[in-house]
């Protein structure tokens, strides 16, 4: 009897249990459903007048909804789908990143591993830091006379200070009982690097490259707004010149949905690599 009654107990227990994570889980898919409906709701009242600056939401399905069914089409130069401009843009951001992430991480195991060079190097990096991506523009225009590269610098550095202090931090944090059984074990470098520090660092890596990836995808909205050419900066201040603003407004969507994929993505990647750690 005692033992069947526990059987029950368990039972119920993990019944309630999974009763209470379904209702989590729902409350989670329904409750953003809610927000956006009475976002969209209060949005439409607001703008149902003609006299309204800005087209309220079934306006603004109707005037961009040859757009919104066929993103793919390409008829030359700069007159093409959103698919198009919107890869055109993470296109700049992947190279602009990746090389940011090379260099930031490798210039962060450098700096965190040597007080010194931390403490000569730091104060430069916190002012540059702070410096506005767009600000790096005419500088990048002026190294390398080309939109382009330019535009891929403008990323790359504004990508690469946060990846360089979290791994920088992260390298400073490795336990120091971590480096006493190096000690202990007599570890080569290249056996301490591999086995203890890269490890102990990676979820400080993933936390800089996480900040750095969004930076990234803000960066080269605003750049693209000046050099021109095919990417959702450029469709976005063109619509503005032509006073499309519900075009301005389908744009700033697939703007905010493309840099939550990148974010989930990169905190995708860190938990893969380090499961409960990297990427919360």
């Amino acid at each position: 009897m005692t033992v069947t009654r526990q059987r029950s107990t368990r039972s119920t227990q993990t019944n309630f249990a999974s009763q209470l994570l379904s209702r989590k889980q729902t409350r989670k898919i329904v409750a953003p459903i809610i927000a956006l409906f009475i976002f969209l709701v209060v949005w439409q009242l607001l703008c149902m007048s003609p006299t309204a600056p800005i087209p309220a939401p079934t306006q603004v399905l109707q005037d961009t909804w040859e757009l919104i069914v066929d993103p793919f089409f390409n008829n030359g130069g700069t007159n093409v789908g959103l698919f198009w401009q919107i890869m055109a843009s993470l296109r700049r951001v992947a190279i602009g990143f990746t090389l940011a992430a090379v260099v930031g991480i490798a210039l962060g195991v450098l700096i965190g591993t040597s007080g010194l060079i931390y403490d000569a190097i730091d104060p430069l990096f916190q002012v540059l830091r702070t410096v506005p991506p767009l600000a790096w523009l005419p500088i990048s225009l002026a190294a390398f006379r080309d939109n382009e590269p330019s535009a891929i610098f403008v990323i790359f550095i504004t990508a690469i200070w946060p990846i360089i202090i979290n791994t920088a931090v992260g390298v400073q944090q490795v336990p120091q009982d971590y480096k006493n059984v190096s000690r202990v074990l007599q570890l080569s470098r290249w056996q301490y690097f591999t086995n203890i520090l890269i490890p102990a660092t990676v979820p400080y890596v993933f936390t800089g490259l996480r900040i750095g990836v969004g930076l990234s995808w803000l960066a080269i909205v605003a750049a693209e707004m000046l050099i021109g050419g095919v990417g959702i900066g450029f469709f976005i201040w063109d619509a503005w010149n032509s006073s499309l603003i519900s075009e301005i407004i389908l744009a700033l969507v697939y703007v905010g949905i493309v840099g939550l994929l990148l974010d989930k993505l990169m905190a995708f990647i860190g938990r893969l690599v380090v499961p409960g750690e990297a990427g919360r």
